[in-house]
């Protein structure tokens, strides 16, 4: 990780202390690096996929059984379609 320190001189408004550290920071690439870590998905796993479709055509195959036998609406009917 990069450091940045910014120390503030003699007449210098807080203000303007602010202002030079942040374009220090934009310009150091530490901002860009912390959204990219921040918003990184890791790849799903094999284990991790087979888990998520077999839960998913359970699901379905609830879904279509309630709608044989009545218990909810087919999702034509349900979207206003017919």
């Amino acid at each position: 990780m990069i450091n940045v320190e910014v120390v503030k001189t003699g007449g210098e408004s807080s203000g303007s202390l602010l202002r030079r550290f942040s374009k220090r920071i934009q310009t150091s690439g530490v901002i860009k690096k912390v959204r990219g870590i921040r918003y990184h998905a890791r790849p799903e796993t094999k284990f991790g996929k087979k888990k998520h479709t077999l839960a998913k055509l359970k699901r379905k195959a609830a879904y279509e059984e309630l709608s044989r036998w009545g218990k909810i609406k087919p999702e034509t009917e349900r979207r206003g379609r017919r």
